[in-house]
């Protein structure tokens, strides 16, 4: 089986897929948008920081209540009430204007990635309950895939989009594309569930992080899972198209080109490597993330060389993040399926939150971007290192 027959066979993964592509391509509009006001209103540094911080934080924070919420609730239901909440919040994102606005824009961030982290957290957790392993892992590979190609086409264009039309109209072509999201996801047909009768969240939240620290394997994978969560590089660029590019291109611009050109390799990076990838090998795509992170600092002293490097950046990464979920969700419980992938998604998110902060303290530290990046790639040397103990205590437990 591979990737165009499981579109084929399944209809609602072919709304889903629908979705992601529509909504994730809309979604770089809003954010690119968000960054692009952020460098025109000429916000601190640490705003930046803050606003990068902000797309992980809820994720962090409401991870344990998400993951009942998903629990006990009906996946279409859930699916169409985020998706509404979401388009709401970008709307709200036309009335910020200038810094005494920084506000709103911080609660509107912050708000839109709540209701996207239970959007996510419901869809995966869906996933894992009507699919088999084997497809359970070429859905995982077709997400990364459809977020990677939404993402060269949404920055590219967006870019261009923000320099013509402004930032406003970028907030509202999102708010068009979630509506037509919205209306594809009101076509799903899924299996009434068995749900949790239990009401008490205190003991369901309890009951999650017991089971994952009993289960110490689904620890140690929620952790290597979440290193690919250092690949967020928001703030990173960010400070590139304020300090380091300003004299190329305009700040939307080059947001949006060095997003566009890493993610097209973020596309391309799973369709060579899905047959290559397995838990003897997995060491050496952690390597070649981390060499190729190197290598884009080493380039970044010039915005069109910095390019190739960018590709090196991202030709691993959405293998890594495909493989390292599938086994989370392979090795998981079915009755804990909602909160593990919550749990799962609250660390990733961390990892990408400390990252955002501390590439804001180590630049006003007087760090320069170049290293700041190197150390990135350092820190996948040492995930290749933990997976090595990984898989040397834990190999005969693996599903």
């Amino acid at each position: 089986m591979n990737y165009i027959d499981l579109l084929k066979n399944n209809k609602n993964i072919r709304i889903l897929a629908s979705v992601q592509f529509v909504v994730y391509f809309g979604a770089w509009f809003s954010q690119t948008g968000v960054y692009t006001l952020l460098v025109s209103l000429n916000a601190p540094t640490w705003a930046i920081s803050i606003s990068a911080m902000l797309a992980f934080l809820p994720g962090v924070l409401l991870a344990p209540i998400n993951g009942v919420i998903v629990e006990k609730n009906k996946p279409k239901k859930l699916l169409l009430s985020m998706a509404s909440l979401e388009l709401i919040s970008i709307f709200m994102l036309i009335f910020v204007k200038d810094l005494s606005m920084l506000w709103l824009l911080f609660v509107l961030i912050f708000l839109r990635l709540c209701v996207a982290s239970i959007y996510f957290q419901t869809e995966m957790s869906l996933l894992a309950k009507i699919l088999s392993a084997k497809e359970l892992k070429l859905v995982n590979e077709m997400h990364s895939i459809i977020w990677a190609v939404s993402y060269t086409a949404g920055m590219a264009m967006a870019g261009i989009f923000i320099n013509f039309f402004g930032v406003q109209n970028a907030f509202l072509f999102d708010v068009f594309l979630i509506g037509i999201g919205i209306f594809f996801l009101t076509k799903l047909i899924i299996p009434d569930f068995e749900r949790k009768k239990q009401d008490n969240f205190i003991l369901m939240i309890k009951d999650g992080f017991l089971y994952i620290f009993r289960k110490k394997i689904i620890l140690h994978l929620i952790i290597l899972h979440a290193f690919v969560g250092i690949t967020a590089y928001d703030a990173l660029v960010t400070l590139l198209a304020k300090h380091q590019y300003k004299e190329v291109l305009s700040a939307a611009l080059v947001i949006g080109f060095i997003n566009a050109v890493r993610a097209c390799s973020l596309a391309i990076g799973p369709i060579i490597l899905s047959r290559f990838i397995n838990s003897k090998t997995l060491i050496y795509f952690y390597i070649g993330q981390g060499v190729g992170i190197i290598l884009w600092a080493l380039t970044q002293f010039n915005f069109y060389l910095s390019f190739l490097g960018l590709i090196a950046a991202g030709f691993f990464t959405s293998s890594l993040w495909a493989y390292t979920y599938t086994m989370v969700q392979k090795n998981c419980d079915k009755e804990y399926y909602g909160r593990v992938i919550a749990y799962t998604d609250m660390v990733y998110l961390t990892f990408s939150a400390i990252v955002s902060i501390l590439i804001g303290i180590l630049f006003e530290w007087g760090l320069n971007l170049q290293m700041i990046t190197s150390l990135l790639g350092i820190i996948f040397i040492f995930a290749a290192c933990y997976w090595k103990y990984f898989i040397k205590a834990y190999s005969k437990e693996l599903s």
